[in-house]
């Protein structure tokens, strides 16, 4: 599973490829998004327990307060009408400050500071975005900017859960949305 997650990851970054900002900067925050909108978003341990109940897919927008790219995301993708219904319809979303020191989010059993999280995860610039499949398991994370045209048909593809039949993202896309070759819709 960690080389499909190494793969998905590498796969997702180059066909996404967008703005990134790199690790730095130092101010800590609990919670609250760039764009100030706290209503899309659940603090971690929240999220973790409402996606375990529903049985939804978890995305986790990993952003700093001084990050631009983490603003652009929020201006241009995240308050895209179709990506805001299609999240809230089918994932719990969850937004961690990466540089934040205080704080008790538990996953799997350990408690982490948020930066503690971030680094486990694996972030390394941001935005970054964890995507969780419904049992709460890492799937992979998906550095920098993503405009809503591109970010629409990543949450598809991990909603339809392609990955676990070893569907690249490339492969979905030439197959117009769909994980079966014999099947083409998006």
């Amino acid at each position: 599973m960690e080389a499909t997650r190494i793969l998905l990851a590498a796969a997702l970054s180059i066909a996404l490829a967008g703005g990134s900002c790199g690790t730095g900067g130092s101010k800590d925050g609990a919670g609250e998004s760039a764009a100030g909108d706290v209503k899309m978003w659940l603090p971690f341990n929240d999220g973790m327990a409402l996606a375990a109940k529903e049985g939804k897919h978890v995305v986790i927008d990993f952003y700093t307060s001084w990050c631009h790219w983490c603003k652009v995301m929020d201006k241009e993708t995240f308050s895209n009408p179709e990506v805001k219904k299609y999240l809230a319809e089918n994932f719990v979303t969850i937004r961690v400050d990466a540089e934040g020191r205080t704080g008790e989010l538990v996953y799997k059993g350990k408690t982490y500071t948020p930066v503690a999280l971030a680094r486990m995860f694996g972030v390394k610039g941001y935005p970054s975005l964890a995507y969780l499949d419904r049992e709460g398991e890492l799937v992979t994370v998906v550095p920098g900017f993503v405009p809503a045209k591109s970010f629409l048909p990543l949450l598809h593809y991990m909603e339809k859960e392609c990955y676990k039949q070893r569907v690249t993202f490339e492969e979905f896309m030439k197959r117009k949305g769909e994980c079966d070759s014999t099947r083409t819709t998006l």
